[in-house]
């Protein structure tokens, strides 16, 4: 048998070294993907242009915000390990959007920048079965569809059963700044152009996409004093379910000082010398030709597009602890480098600053995420795997959750392959957990964030990089942070993710849960418990907040009698507000146990710790917004119901008389696997779906007559 890459043939003994699982790139979906597989017992090379730059934070030194700290809990949720190391190394936690539901509460850190690179390294080398590698992959082996490894740049070639592909903005990387660019993957880093070309071989379709970073500051030479301060939550809240208070203490505190970040607004200078330098910005030259993310714009794009805005906001923010150097979130640009330092001196308390590094647009190769099924495999061929900013998203959170759900079904796939060798040699027995694992892993849209983010790009493609928002998902009700642990958790530990101490403490909240659902379920208030609300300033009447200026009437009052689950179905009545009457019954109770002990050690009501805040909210939230729940529930179910019928991969679109020449070609190339993914797959209407559905029902009555 040979072995043949796009340019050379190879014997099979020239390989020099053979993994099951064999990933590219160390960016975030690098190292979760890596890890996974590891983790799953699966001997996994992990190969990277620079060990010490693994898990580098190209743009934000932060983890998490908004839809994306959903991404993270449910990474950390099914046992993945971006949640722990930021926990490790964050400088400034905050709960966002608290303010609103719960359905959108998402945490984000602040990292110490060089340390997050630092702490993931720790991690993975603790992982046995992982081989972190320096060398540069630049072609992939292959016998016909079949991808069976890798060649170097060095000579040799490696052997693997799966290839997972994670090389971010490097495949073809361009960076512009001014007029000037040049090659690269990131700043001061070689773009991977040898891998880029060999991709384009395999006969993907492709498309080129676009990001930019804004200049770093040094912080020495900033006027702090000129900046609104905004400083993190007292009693933060962690990413990781693992990451629990330290036995004695109340609340998790993080292990290293916290800072505050600073708010800052552009000037009157700032706008005129971006406007009347646009036209040097390699995007309105038409340097650029890729398509940039649309909800994270350049300053110059803002203000072109935003004309009749008078200012714009950012935010500076520390990269570490052991650094002075300063982030500009919100001034991502790729302005000439003395148009960049002319618009920072514009800002009051950055006239003095100095750029230590300038901003920059880069352009990259990514393939069309409709080449890729459910499970992240590229669909033409057996064993290969791609996942992150090359299948078209942008940010650390998006590709983190693909690696883990490519370094899965990689795992998966490699385990099956064993197993099919085995049996065809009738050798030595296998172990029994390689016959309880499924064939395949995937998420769909009503169990996470991250089964949406990857309907999203096998259904509909994207043409600018993608990225997470809450109203993404239909049912953001029911995919809280709060609840990640209760919908993921169980897959993990199948999967050998979840570790016994992990399970035992995920266990432990499960029965907390269901103890104070059943406490305020059965319990009713008492003249006691009357008593004790009005001392602390609660009365019978409850106010509602104003509205539109108006004071709105007062709630009916509540009674001896009610149950206390019955008060928490009021829109404005929260569990705060009525634990000071619960504190004795769940001390009472043995599963609350952990509570108590917070609360007292707390110095309740002194200080609610947030953790145990956290855990009645979930209780809170399943009590209040139940009917809304169960109306989600039902409509989770006819999704599930669309997503059973199965069309045939060799079914005819153009066949189907009705269909449009566009809505033909859309449903060819995508070759949905059900309804349920057609209905989603942009152009294709819902008539069009009924006449499939039709045509599915008429082949099958056909068969069975």
């Amino acid at each position: 048998m040979k072995l043949v890459s796009c340019s050379q043939q190879f014997d099979v003994s020239s390989f020099s070294e053979k993994f099951d699982v064999l990933v590219v790139g160390a960016g975030h979906a690098g190292c979760e993907a890596a890890a996974a597989a590891a983790r799953m017992g699966l001997r996994t090379a992990l190969f990277t242009l620079n060990l010490d730059l693994i898990a580098q934070m190209s743009c934000n030194p932060a983890i998490g915000g908004v839809a994306k700290g959903h991404l993270v809990r449910e990474v950390d949720a099914l046992g993945g390990i971006m949640g722990e190391v930021a926990d490790s190394c964050g400088i400034q936690f905050r709960l966002l959007n608290t303010s609103r539901g719960p359905a959108v509460w998402s945490p984000r850190a602040q990292c110490d920048k060089a340390l997050y690179r630092v702490k993931m390294r720790e991690k993975l080398e603790s992982i046995p079965n992982l081989f972190i590698k320096q060398a540069e992959v630049v072609d992939l082996t292959r016998d016909g569809d079949i991808i069976n490894g890798v060649l170097l740049r060095d000579g040799r070639t490696i052997a693997a059963t799966a290839v997972i592909v994670t090389t971010g903005t490097f495949l073809n990387g361009l960076i512009h700044c001014g007029e000037v660019q040049y090659t690269a993957g990131r700043s001061g880093e070689p773009a991977s152009v040898l891998l880029g070309e060999s991709l384009k071989k395999l006969g993907l379709r492709e498309t080129r996409l676009k990001t930019g970073t804004p200049p770093r500051l040094d912080g020495r030479t900033i006027d702090w004093s000129r900046f609104e301060e905004q400083p993190g939550d007292t009693d933060p809240t962690p990413f990781s379910f693992r990451s629990a208070p330290a036995d004695g203490e109340p609340t998790w505190t993080p292990p290293l000082r916290q800072i505050s970040c600073h708010i800052a607004t552009t000037t009157p200078e700032t706008m005129r010398l971006i406007r009347e330098n646009a036209h040097r910005s390699p995007m309105y030259t038409g340097q650029i030709e890729a398509i940039g993310p649309r909800y994270c714009p350049s300053i110059e794009d803002k203000i072109v597009r935003f004309p009749d805005k008078t200012q714009h906001q950012f935010f500076l923010e520390p990269e570490g602890l052991t650094t002075h150097e300063v982030y500009i979130n919100g001034m991502s640009t790729s302005l000439p480098m003395e148009v960049q330092t002319a618009m920072v001196h514009s800002i009051r308390g950055l006239e003095n600053a100095e750029l230590l590094r300038p901003g920059y647009a880069i352009e990259y190769d990514a393939i069309d995420p409709t080449e890729l099924d459910r499970t992240l495999r590229v669909k033409k061929f057996t064993g290969l795997y791609l996942a992150g900013q090359i299948n078209g998203t942008s940010g650390y959170e998006e590709a983190a959750c693909q690696g883990l759900m490519a370094g899965i079904n990689a795992a998966l796939f490699a385990k099956q392959e064993t197993v099919s060798k085995k049996q065809e040699l009738n050798s030595e027995l296998l172990p029994t957990s390689y016959s309880l694992l499924p064939a395949s892993f995937t998420l769909d849209r009503t169990e996470a964030y991250t089964g949406i983010l990857i309907d999203d790009l096998i259904s509909k493609g994207t043409d600018e990089p993608y990225r997470m928002f809450t109203s993404r998902a239909e049912f953001r009700l029911h995919l809280r942070i709060d609840n990640a642990d209760t919908r993921l958790t169980p897959h993990g530990r199948a999967l050998g993710l979840i570790d016994d101490e992990a399970w035992a403490a995920f266990e432990a909240k499960q029965s907390r849960l269901a103890a104070f659902t059943a406490l305020l379920e059965a319990t009713r208030i008492t003249d006691t418990d009357l008593e004790a609300l009005k001392g602390h300033g609660f009365s019978r009447a409850i106010q509602v907040p104003e509205q539109n200026g108006a004071s709105a009437p007062e709630a009916p009052p509540f009674t001896r009698g009610d149950l206390f689950a019955q008060l928490l179905k009021r829109p404005h009545l929260t569990i705060e507000q009525i634990l000071p009457a619960l504190t004795t019954r769940i001390a009472n109770t043995t599963a609350l146990s952990p509570w108590t002990q917070a609360l007292t050690a707390a110095n309740y009501p002194q200080t609610l710790p947030v953790w145990v805040r956290n855990e009645m909210k979930t209780v809170e939230t399943q009590i209040k917004f139940a009917g809304y729940l169960a109306q989600q529930q039902r409509s989770m179910q006819r999704l599930r119901d669309d997503e059973s019928r199965t069309i045939p991969s060799t079914f005819d679109y153009a066949a189907c008389s009705g269909l449009s020449r566009e809505m033909v070609e859309k449903l060819t190339r995508v070759r949905p696997l059900t309804l349920g993914q057609a209905s989603r797959i942009s152009g294709v209407t819902p008539a069009a779906v009924s006449l499939i559905q039709c045509l599915l029902e008429i082949q099958l009555r056909g068969r069975t007559a």
